[in-house]
């Protein structure tokens, strides 16, 4: 073995690594390597961030994992090593945006707020995530496209979206214990209210703006939106005097 050469040994997982020689090593001091630490971690977390762009812009079909690899400056290699597939990124994207929408909920810790400020809260949340999100309205419609095929086989993805599920059953048991609201409401079916209004002025707005010659997207149709849905589902769920 010539000096400063590699030398190969198996790790943990008895993969054959390149490990730097003792001289190869040396050298790199000698020379004031400066070279940042790797990450496995931040590695994985820019390619779903990549990721979730390219599947988003393109479909689990036309996306390609050469770009996604160029994007990241890593080889498909790893990326099938993290992922195991183009379809396994895909599902960790699902997994991911799913779950960046259900954590950000967890943190308005609404529990504490009174019933009503919190229904406004949720519904708010809701509209302003879908309005901003966009990758993550268009990759629910190519799930749904797909027929739910690939999201069904996350593990964690009902047991992470109930989260939503069991925030307004609470919202409207102390509602109802309050006075403040109806007695008659059904937590998923309003769950299905909030997110259908938000969901369809982002996700069917190119239809929607050809048909009517206005776009529910738009910047100045905002604010008025954001009120209007508010105004409708807190109508909805209030008990009458």
């Amino acid at each position: 073995m010539k000096k400063g050469s590699k030398a190969t040994e198996p790790d943990s997982n008895g993969i054959v690594q390149e490990t730097p020689t003792a001289d190869a090593r040396r050298s790199d001091v000698r020379r004031g390597d400066t070279r940042r630490k790797y990450d496995p971690e931040q590695t994985k977390r820019n390619i779903l961030d990549v990721a979730t762009q390219e599947f988003s812009a393109m479909g689990l079909t036309g996306a390609r994992v050469d770009a996604i690899a160029e994007r990241t400056n890593t080889t498909k290699r790893m990326l099938y090593y993290y992922f195991g597939s183009k379809e396994g990124l895909y599902q960790a994207v699902l997994e991911k945006v799913y779950g960046d929408i259900r954590a950000l909920e967890q943190d308005l810790h609404i529990s504490e707020l009174d019933p009503v400020e919190g229904m406004r809260a949720l519904v708010e949340f809701t509209f302003d995530y879908h309005d901003r999100q966009r990758d993550f309205v268009r990759l629910v419609t190519i799930e749904n496209i797909n027929g739910a095929k690939y999201v069904e086989q996350v593990k964690t993805f009902k047991g992470r979206n109930v989260t939503v599920i069991h925030t307004i059953e609470d919202l409207l048991a102390r509602g109802i214990a309050s006075g403040q609201f109806r007695s008659d409401i059904d937590p998923i079916d309003l769950h299905l209210m909030i997110s259908s209004m938000c969901f369809h002025r982002v996700g069917n707005r190119h239809t929607f703006g050809t048909a009517f010659g206005r776009d529910p997207s738009h910047p100045r149709l905002r604010a008025r939106h954001r009120a209007m849905i508010v105004d409708m589902i807190l109508r909805y769920v209030k008990k009458e005097a």
